[in-house]
């Protein structure tokens, strides 16, 4: 499927054709997240974790102004060694394809353009969030606006932690997302099993995702599920260290007057060169179990639209 800047790879377009399960993967962590090599090995692994477990990947991702959901591996390959590639969320699409650039979805972008095309389940790390200082700043990340108009089932580890995750779930809530946690009723906080938040919903299998998400459409809700899915406690990041880290990031942050989108990259890069990139061996085991978590209920999703009603 292909129009003038939208192209359906042949793989997932057959497989929204057929019925088949399909998972959505955003493209930041190849293009931002991750030095090359390790970039492209990652971007493969997960959506090697996608196919593995039943389900067809669609990482989505704007190459020469064009969008691409589902990347043949030269794309792949040309994306992660792009110099000077963008990082794109929802508002910056119009102007990328105008320009004809090369850059990765965020969360947001990625929400945006699968939801339309028919992809109605989307794996990724953490999703963005009201910051700490957003009383002063008003910063809140377009992630959560997109989410609350997009039907789609986001699988996620839960909030990232250098975000206000108390303000971002009662902004989930005014959006009217709803927000299940797999296995559990504690929200995590994407490097930490538990953020100390708790939330109202739990759900224990892929099916009664599926069955939720099939309600949702029963209702005409317009926007999407969060489905949080914490790391075991065996393989979060030290609680003691990362706290210590995140307050150490944030003073230097403010040190360096860093403000508005930098902030984030500038906390993760942070975290990730003082725990010797230990926080980024969690960040990917966060996102491939993501991967198999999302590519289960997209496979309980396929088989719940063949069962019919």
């Amino acid at each position: 499927m292909r129009q003038r800047h939208i192209v359906l790879s042949e793989r997932v377009a057959a497989a929204l054709r057929d019925g088949e399960p399909v998972v959505a993967l955003e493209s930041t962590i190849i293009t931002h997240g991750l030095p090359r090599p390790e970039n492209v090995e990652a971007a493969s692994d997960f959506e090697r974790t996608v196919t593995e477990h039943r389900a067809v990947p669609a990482t989505i991702a704007m190459i020469d102004g064009v969008v691409h959901i589902g990347l043949e591996p030269d794309d792949l390959a040309r994306l992660a060694s792009t110099d000077g590639a963008l990082k794109l969320s929802a508002r910056d699409l119009p102007v990328a394809m105008a320009q004809r650039a090369t850059g990765g979805t965020t969360v947001a972008a990625t929400t945006l353009l699968a939801s339309p095309a028919g992809i109605r389940v989307f794996a990724t790390g953490g999703i963005g969030g009201v910051h700490r200082d957003a009383a002063a700043t008003f910063d809140e990340s377009a992630d959560l606006g997109i989410l609350g108009s997009c039907r789609i089932t986001v699988i996620s580890g839960g909030v990232k932690s250098i975000l206000d995750i108390g303000a971002t779930l009662e902004r989930l809530e005014t959006l009217s997302v709803t927000v299940l946690v797999y296995g559990t009723d504690r929200f995590p906080a994407f490097w930490l099993t538990d953020s100390g938040y708790t939330v109202d919903f739990s759900v224990a299998t892929p099916g009664e995702v599926a069955e939720i998400m099939r309600a949702a459409d029963a209702l005409a809700l317009p926007g999407g599920i969060l489905v949080a899915n914490p790391l075991p406690e065996t393989a979060q990041l030290d609680p003691a260290v990362h706290d210590r880290l995140l307050a150490e990031a944030l003073e230097a942050a403010d040190a360096a007057t860093i403000r508005g989108k930098d902030v984030t990259p500038f906390l993760l890069d942070y975290i990730h060169e003082h725990t010797a990139r230990t926080s980024v061996a969690v960040n990917l085991e966060i996102v491939r179990g993501n991967c198999k978590l999302g590519a289960e209920i997209a496979h309980a999703w396929s088989a719940l639209q063949t069962d019919g009603p």
